[in-house]
């Protein structure tokens, strides 16, 4: 059972902290208010929000952001 994409969000937010690239903001706080990749945000889908998110994360690094990334990644497949 994979979990909803604001729970992700949040750990995202809490292990990155301070440093959250600005890139990365706005498609983390529309992955706050996601459940899944199959829901939209306005005009952008899921799926499209979790690309860009992961497109701009480059400088998110460590065992938990490969963890998070990973899980995000499972759920566009």
């Amino acid at each position: 059972m994979t979990r909803p994409l604001w729970a992700i969000a949040q750990d995202i937010y809490m292990d990155w902290g301070k440093n959250v690239s600005a890139a990365s903001r706005p498609y983390l706080e529309a992955m706050s208010e996601l459940e899944t990749v199959n829901d939209n945000y306005y005009a952008d889908s899921g799926r499209s929000v979790v690309l860009y998110a992961l497109s701009n994360m480059g400088s998110y690094r460590g065992e938990t952001a490969r963890k998070l990334k990973k899980e995000l990644k499972e759920m566009l497949k």
